[in-house]
């Protein structure tokens, strides 16, 4: 067995495209082999800006050998009465390509019948690479791919090289204008000569030795390692950012950090605009003392050790020094307007074209937040006026940064911009907090609102954002959501979540649907319906990532999702109650009540239950059955209303003896008409109570 090389050599490769590219060039070589019958071993990924390579570690040096059985016609008709092959199994022997002294007789369910054995013998395995490694390297995805010369070929950039080596082998191939070998090389400056690869093994060292670091952990190793060092001797240490770590490790194939500096005048931006420009524009890091505040000094990252690093630090802060001027004259002329001024400029800015613009936006957004703080309020214990007053101002001014001049020149910093200009107009600072939390959370699972008022405003901009698309028919798609709207469905429901909110998901969709049929003068009576099940569907899916049962999901949601915490609340007590053993047999027994239900053509299941008229009772368990319901009613309507679902589900389980003393005493379907109503009536509210928390009849039993 020998260790498989594949290394493709490109001109400079965007960083975040290198990871992903990296995880598919080993899957995709991992999955030919095995297709092919090819052992192999463990498969390692290297990469750098100007190179994506795998070592496949114990390739086998065949592919594994088939088996295969091949039946042919019956014994009886291929050998005479001496024992001789007659035609049948001549013909056959032929047909298989063997001797017919190597055919057998195999006995079957359905006779004996002949049979041969053939082992197909497999290839070289060099062979098979030569076929396989062209098709690897054409299917590594990208964002992005690039065509160059005439070439009928697209990669990220430009190939320049192909290195394939089996142990000491070359496994030869052509692609494009571009031949495999087993030359590879250095670093692009400091060692741009060809290398010759004796062997796999010699690949690593031998690129470390020419200033190329191909171990991605490693070079990310030594980076943090330098930075670190080098904040250090600033007095301060590296503002801690894993995402610009693991770009400049992709931008780099040997990282060399070097301090700058920068004119403490422009510490009078913001920290955040600062950081920004320096992170976005340069890819520097920044430097933080030891109470976290921002020093006028950053660390930068390059690909080349210079003879003087002095002269290429002065080149950084000569080329930072001009983003941090314009990052100040934007921050100085956005101070001088307002807040309100810059709402006014939002008439301006389309936010959709059959949703009118961001202006228009912001003010439906302020009158669902203004119900929800009405509703939301008492619950949390606040004072609502007051709450109000924060939750519309916080709303108006969401989006005012949008038309600022340091958000147009760093788009990363919407939000952000809005809380800190509205904190130097003055805002409480609950408000000024809410502009920037109403985006979160920007993904799912990430950090979302931290203050009350915040979490009100992004679920009203969220669903805003939600009912408005649905209403211009821009509904997401299993290809297409270019509005984020499932993510934004998860953001409303993971705040809901989180801070207990029980208000009506149904009635919270209406209010935000209304102010668009109020605006066009058209009522679609289908839009909430839409939204909701949407929703429904992205609750669904959140529950079932927490690990609970599909089947306890699609119970529950099948009844309602309208108090969001309490879902969560009900699947887990549904999931629970699932565990105890007698939870089969009441599975068991609601179901049958339903089918009764059903099959009787009663409107009992979907409809509200009719009375029960005990004076029709003809056996004691009629009876019994109805106080036992009204019993559990009560319990169940009483722990319900506390959120003690637990409790609401052990009263529905109580009634499971009087249940099945019922059916084993009276036929539900009697032949006199009223009492077989009354029976299906009683059978109703048995029902009824169980739907009040979930569809048992999805449970799997």
């Amino acid at each position: 067995m020998e260790n498989l090389l594949l290394e493709i050599g490109t001109e400079e490769i965007p960083a975040g495209y290198i990871a992903p590219a990296l995880d598919a060039l080993r899957s995709n070589l991992l999955r030919r082999l095995a297709d092919a019958r090819i052992g192999h071993g463990s498969a390692r990924v290297y990469g750098t800006p100007r190179r994506l390579a795998v070592i496949v570690e114990d390739v086998a040096a065949r592919q594994q050998p088939v088996k295969d059985e091949i039946i042919g016609p019956p014994a009886a008709v291929g050998f005479d009465e001496a024992g001789k092959p007659a035609m049948a199994a001549i013909k056959f022997a032929q047909k298989v390509g063997v001797d017919v002294k190597r055919l057998g007789v195999k006995n079957t369910a359905r006779g004996s019948y002949l049979y041969v054995e053939k082992v197909e013998k497999g290839l070289a395995t060099r062979r098979l690479l030569r076929e396989i490694l062209p098709q690897v390297v054409l299917l590594t995805p990208f964002p992005k791919k690039m065509r160059w010369a005439d070439l009928d070929l697209e990669f990220a950039r430009p190939i320049h090289s192909i290195v394939a080596l089996l142990g000491k082998s070359c496994i030869g191939f052509q692609l494009g204008n571009v031949k495999s070998g087993r030359h590879t090389r250095g670093h692009s400056f400091m060692s741009p000569e060809k290398i010759k690869l004796a062997r796999v093994d010699d690949y690593l060292p031998a690129l470390g030795d020419h200033h190329v670091l191909a171990d991605i952990d490693q070079r990310r190793k030594m980076l943090e390692r330098d930075i670190a060092g080098v904040a250090k001797k600033l007095g301060g240490r590296i503002l801690a950012d894993d995402e610009l770590v693991d770009i400049v490790t992709n931008l780099v194939e040997y990282p060399l950090a070097v301090a700058g500096k920068f004119d403490e005048a422009f510490l009078e931006v913001p920290d955040e605009v600062l950081i920004n420009a320096m992170r976005e524009h340069q890819k520097y890091f920044s430097v933080v003392d030891g109470d976290g505040k921002l020093m006028p000094c950053f660390i930068a990252v390059n690909n080349t050790k210079a003879r003087d690093m002095d002269v290429v630090a002065v080149g950084h802060e000569r080329v930072l020094r001009a983003r941090l001027a314009d990052a100040r004259f934007f921050y100085r002329g956005d101070l001088k307007v307002s807040n309100d001024q810059r709402v006014q400029k939002l008439k301006g800015v389309l936010f959709q074209a059959d949703l009118g613009t961001m202006f228009e936006k912001a003010e439906r957004v302020a009158q669902l937040a203004e119900l929800l703080a009405t509703a939301v309020g008492p619950i949390q214990g606040t004072r609502t006026a007051e709450l109000k007053n924060q939750v519309v101002r916080a709303a108006w001014l969401s989006k005012s940064d949008l038309v600022s001049q340091v958000v147009g020149e760093f788009p990363k910093l919407q939000g952000i911009m809005g809380r800190i200009y509205a904190t130097v107009a003055g805002e409480p600072a609950a408000v000024a907090t809410a502009v920037e939390e109403h985006y979160r959370p920007v993904y799912s699972g990430a950090v979302l609102p931290e203050t009350l008022t915040g979490a009100i405003v992004s679920i009203a901009d969220k669903m805003d954002s939600i009912c408005g698309c649905f209403y211009a028919g821009l509904i997401p798609t299993g290809a297409s959501d270019p509005y984020a709207l499932r993510r934004q469905g998860i953001g409303i429901i993971q705040i809901m979540k989180q801070r207990r909110f029980s208000f009506s998901l149904r009635g919270c969709i209406e209010d935000s649907a209304r102010l668009f049929d109020e605006k066009n003068g058209a009522i679609n009576p289908e839009l909430a319906e839409k939204v909701y099940d949407f929703l429904k569907n992205r609750i669904s899916h959140l529950l079932v990532e927490d690990g609970f049962s599909k089947d306890v999901v699609a119970a529950v949601i099948s009844v309602s999702v309208d108090d969001v915490p309490g879902v969560w609340q009900r699947v887990a007590a549904l999931e629970s109650l699932k565990d105890r053993p007698d939870f089969e047999p009441l599975a068991v027994a609601f179901k049958r009540v339903v089918n009764i239900i059903k099959k009787s053509g009663s409107r009992q299941v979907d409809g509200e239950p009719t009375n029960v008229d005990p004076r029709l009772f003809e056996n004691d368990s009629e009876a019994e059955l109805l106080e036992a319901c009204q019993t559990a009613e009560k319990k169940v309507l009483t722990a319900m209303g506390k959120g003690l679902f637990d409790e609401a589900l052990v009263a529905v389980a109580s009634l499971r003896n009087s249940v099945d003393r019922f059916f084993d005493a009276v036929m539900v379907m009697a032949e006199d008409r009223d009492i077989r109503r009354n029976r299906l009536a009683l059978l109703g509210q048995i029902a009824a109570l169980f739907g009040k928390l979930a569809d048992f009849s999805k449970l799997s039993t």
